[in-house]
């Protein structure tokens, strides 16, 4: 009989395609304006990195969107104080 295998781990995480994946958790892009280089990538995502919760931002000026992975959904007023904090605009969530 074929022993039972999973790619999930007992903390809570999964692997996909070697990429470790937290079981549950959300992901949310948002608009905002202002980024126009790497400089600015980094700004905004190491403020809504210190957002309780969060556990990756991926921030492109090229397209102003940045997605945001997080244990449960996050304030939108925390995440606009944050990219506030950078020296940006949150427009809101990217449709």
């Amino acid at each position: 009989m074929a022993e039972n295998s999973s790619c999930c781990t007992p903390e809570g995480s999964c692997q996909s395609g070697g990429t470790d994946v937290e079981v549950g958790a959300v992901t949310t892009t948002y608009r905002v304006t202002g980024m126009t280089c790497g400089h600015c990538e980094g700004a905004v995502s190491a403020e809504i990195g210190e957002i309780a919760g969060v556990s990756s931002v991926q921030a492109v000026a090229a397209t102003g969107l940045v997605t945001v992975t997080s244990k449960a959904p996050l304030d939108e007023e925390a995440v606009r104080a944050a990219v506030d904090e950078a020296g940006y605009e949150l427009v809101g969530q990217a449709a």
